[in-house]
């Protein structure tokens, strides 16, 4: 249940990017590093998105689930990414994307530029 719900919310979350104009070059890329949930493009900024999926705030926000240790993480995992992409001279940045049930479909709260990386 919970893996279907991440899924869903990552599926949410690329929609709404793309409803933006950003194109989508991938999602769950895997490297030993960590795992980037989404990689989006658009007017020379590639976007690496952390998302977050919770059926309620219980548990705190999802945003407050991307810690340190985790920003540290997907800093590598986007530094292995770049370094064979047709993308390496673009800006950089990491959103951190909150996705959660709502009345009437899902609720997308993206926080943009969410950290800082050293790519």
């Amino acid at each position: 249940m919970k893996n279907e719900l991440g899924h869903t919310g990552e599926a949410v979350a690329a929609r709404y990017y793309q409803q933006r104009g950003y194109l989508l070059l991938g999602h769950n890329f895997r490297t030993r590093m960590g795992e980037l949930d989404l990689i989006l493009y658009k007017e020379n900024q590639l976007v690496f998105a952390e998302v977050k999926t919770r059926s309620s705030t219980g548990w705190g926000t999802a945003a407050e689930a991307v810690d340190l240790h985790k920003q540290r993480r997907l800093i590598r995992a986007a530094q292995f990414y770049l370094q064979n992409s047709p993308f390496a001279e673009a800006s950089v940045r990491f959103d951190v994307v909150e996705v959660m049930p709502a009345a009437k479909g899902w609720q997308v709260h993206c926080i943009f530029d969410a950290f800082q990386g050293s790519t």
